[in-house]
């Protein structure tokens, strides 16, 4: 079992080997903490090092909460103030679903103005492990020298690493690895498979300050279906949308958008978002659904989105990662081949060629700009 530091003023961070107390973190009137004097370079104002100092700092302050910005994936970020006893009663979930422990190192390489990132720190700061930040990018094992115990990154960064023998071979060596941030392709678990470490895919949103439920992608126990947390309880909403009650988390009930299925254990699987849900001739479409059948069949990289149709209300729009105008015809051949797959109501009934898909900054399909791209295209 974990001896839990909960005790702000008491806690001590390590990072890469060298621990620092609350008192190193402290600002002081009018200047800079011990830490952000240590890891603020000159002239490099976006220094990784320093974006922590000044978390560290914030976390050590006298106000009980912090602040954090939502990923935008469905519409504008919002900034939001939690309160750090959650954030600790979050990460002790983590800490102990995954068995990790103190001395334990952890690699933080997301950017921190996102909940994923703040509670890769919370959980090094209750538990004690041993932070290893690496600058957030797409290739965070290129220059790692170390095994991690512990390490949480987004599809992309996973779908990066391995592609390259040597970085592969680092991200094999993590103890605990988490995903999260966006839908994990197919392709993706596939290559997984071999790695013998554990891998989980992680359900959450800045609301419940990180995840709530996780699923094993690999070995034994590998299953599609999500397992949640201790003190979580689950439900549907009416519309089939997932209800969470986890007060050690969220002070409140949150009703998410995320449609899904129940299992006979309680467990879940999520099948689309409502809002990502189409209209079209009086059938309601998901786009999740369209994109998984389409996503092995397809030779480049697209998004579903929608735009207002007189007759059907809503159409299905296919945005299609590509240059040019039109699709040439060999390729729209294997386009017309996989939407042979789809039932009449869920076929394309435009494709846009965009120089580059619509993706936030944590790499999630921006659905909102994917609805302006198409209205725009549309517009006369």
């Amino acid at each position: 079992m974990n001896d839990f530091n909960t005790e702000i003023s008491r806690q001590t961070i390590t990072i890469n080997g060298k621990t620092y107390t609350a008192d190193d973190a402290r600002a002081t009137a009018g200047c800079f903490s011990r830490l952000q004097i240590l890891f603020r370079k000159p002239a490099e104002s976006d220094n990784f090092l320093a974006s922590l100092a000044d978390f560290l700092t914030e976390w050590f302050n006298d106000e009980d909460t912090v602040s954090v910005h939502t990923s935008g994936s469905t519409g504008t970020p919002k900034k939001l103030y939690v309160e750090k006893r959650r954030m600790m009663n979050s990460a002790m979930l983590t800490v102990s679903f995954l068995r990790l422990h103190h001395g334990d190192t952890a690699l933080l390489c997301m950017p921190l103005k996102y909940i994923a990132g703040k509670m890769v720190v919370v959980r090094a700061l209750v538990a004690g492990l041993d932070l290893i930040p690496i600058t957030p990018c797409g290739h965070p094992f290129q220059q790692l020298d170390i095994h991690p115990t512990f390490a949480a990154l987004i599809p992309m960064q996973v779908f990066n690493s391995l592609q390259v023998p040597e970085e592969c071979e680092r991200m094999k060596a993590v103890d605990q690895l988490i995903i999260g941030g966006g839908a994990i392709d197919p392709t993706i678990v596939q290559a997984l498979q071999t790695f013998p470490n554990n891998i989980w895919s992680t359900y959450g949103m800045t609301e419940t300050l990180s995840h709530i439920a996780l699923r094993k992608l690999n070995g034994k126990g590998a299953s599609e279906w999500y397992t949640p947390l201790e003190n979580v309880t689950l439900s549907q909403s009416d519309e089939g949308t997932l209800v969470i009650d986890a007060p050690w988390v969220c002070p409140e009930r949150l009703t998410t958008n995320d449609i899904v299925v129940f299992n006979a254990s309680g467990q879940f699987r999520v099948i689309g978002r409502k809002d990502n849900t189409i209209n079209t001739g009086g059938v309601k479409v998901q786009i999740e659904q369209i994109e998984a059948i389409l996503q092995p069949l397809l030779p480049l990289p697209f998004m579903l989105t929608s735009v207002p149709d007189v007759k059907f209300g809503e159409r299905v729009v296919l945005l299609v990662q590509a240059s040019g105008t039109s699709l040439p015809d060999n390729e729209q051949k294997k386009f017309d081949k996989a939407f042979q797959y789809l039932p009449a109501y869920w076929v394309p009934k435009q494709i846009i060629l965009t120089d580059k898909l619509p993706l936030t900054e944590t790499g999630k399909p921006d659905r909102a700009k994917a609805k302006r791209i198409a209205s725009d295209t549309n517009t006369p």
